[in-house]
């Protein structure tokens, strides 16, 4: 119900309804009758849900993307991928309206990035070079986690989130219509097969790699091999490993705490029995102490460190003749794994390995065909 009073000649009415507006809604009319059937009609239009066009954008402060994007990082915890996206998506897109976010717009936003562009930066000229298709979903993924936070906090302002309904592959395309490449966005499926993990010991044990003349010079080899053994016990990213401190490790209870992963949730990982005896002869008393010697503890430094350790391990598969593999491969090896050799429900997966959506894990399903087929008359 509204409420109203006169103040400097004129009624002023506040306008309430907790299902639709974020806000209450105030109204000012000169004439009392005007005000009263104007509200009146209001009002009855709010319980159906129905907000005017308008006044919507007197409901929020939130009237454009930039307005969002920093509601969203001041108010939620989130990773620092998302973080540097959405600082691109301010730059690029902060000055449109929220309100002209549709479904046509979004499909325009895609097609924007699959092509040469030019933006302001600095108050320089930029060319954007055309962006490779898991770069386009990645933008598009970390604008669609805010606006998921707007369609739940102010559904009067956005009531649904278009980049939701964008079909399957929406970010590959043709480079030109004269080309014959179609630049594909495909999830990678890479397995590390026991021969590859083989030879990948071999090089970190220092033996030399076929056809090359002497072994890789491999400094703190011995963490290196640790790393590499974590990561097919464990499934962690590489940045939750190499940040690790002893006061996250419970030997005793056989998991590790992750205070701040890359979805921004803390995560408890259990860990097997081969990865416990990995890591007793490393666990110290020292809690503030760093469990790998690569990071100094500094923000600033943790890309710097990603990058140089990613470039290390590639070095080592590619000694190892193991082409097109990644360290984060090794995340999705651990995960194979787990669908093979374990009876573990995708939720319970789901939460060792941090995956927040279970769709996310929809693909592993596959491996676990034998097992159906053994339940079959």
């Amino acid at each position: 119900m509204a409420t109203k009073r006169f103040r400097n000649n004129s009624w002023r009415y506040t306008v309430k309804n907790g299902k639709v507006l974020p806000r209450p809604l105030y109204l000012t009319f000169k004439d009392e009758s005007e005000g009263d059937e104007y509200v009146a009609r209001l009002e009855n239009m709010l319980e159906r849900g129905i907000v005017p066009d308008n006044l919507k954008e007197n409901l929020t402060r939130l009237v454009y993307v930039a307005d969002v994007i920093r509601e969203y990082v001041k108010f939620n915890t989130i990773s620092d991928s998302d973080n540097q996206l959405l600082g691109v998506a301010i730059e690029r897109i902060g000055d449109v309206k929220l309100s002209a976010i549709t479904y046509s717009w979004v499909e325009n936003y895609i097609s924007s990035m699959k092509k040469p562009q030019i933006y302001n930066r600095n108050s320089n000229n930029k060319i954007a070079r055309p962006l490779a298709p898991d770069t386009i979903r990645h933008h598009v993924g970390a604008l669609a986690r805010c606006l998921d936070w707007v369609v739940r906090k102010y559904p009067a302002t956005l009531p649904f989130n278009p980049i939701r309904l964008l079909p399957k592959r929406y970010a590959s395309y043709k480079p030109s219509k004269s080309s014959n490449d179609y630049r594909m966005d495909i999830e990678r499926d890479r397995r590390l097969t026991l021969e590859e993990e083989i030879r990948i010991r071999c090089i970190l044990a220092g033996n030399k790699p076929e056809n090359r003349q002497r072994s890789l010079e491999l400094k703190n080899k011995e963490m290196l091999i640790l790393l590499f053994d974590l990561a097919l016990e464990s499934g962690m990213r590489l940045r939750e490993m190499f940040t690790l401190s002893m006061k996250q490790i419970d030997i005793i209870k056989r998991t590790i705490f992750l205070d701040k992963t890359k979805n921004g949730d803390k995560r408890q990982v259990p860990l097997s029995t081969t990865a416990i005896e990995m890591l007793k002869g490393h666990v110290t008393m020292h809690a503030q102490q760093l469990l790998f010697p690569w990071w100094d503890g500094k923000d600033l430094s943790l890309r710097k460190t990603t990058s140089r350790l990613s470039r290390q391990f590639a070095r080592i598969f590619n000694a190892a003749a193991c082409q097109d593999l990644h360290f984060h491969d090794l995340r999705h090896e651990f995960t194979c794994r787990l669908y093979e050799r374990t009876t573990l429900s995708d939720l319970q997966i789901a939460l060792i390995t941090g995956h927040k959506d279970l769709r996310m894990l929809k693909r592993y399903a596959n491996l676990r065909g034998s097992d159906l087929a053994a339940r079959m008359w």
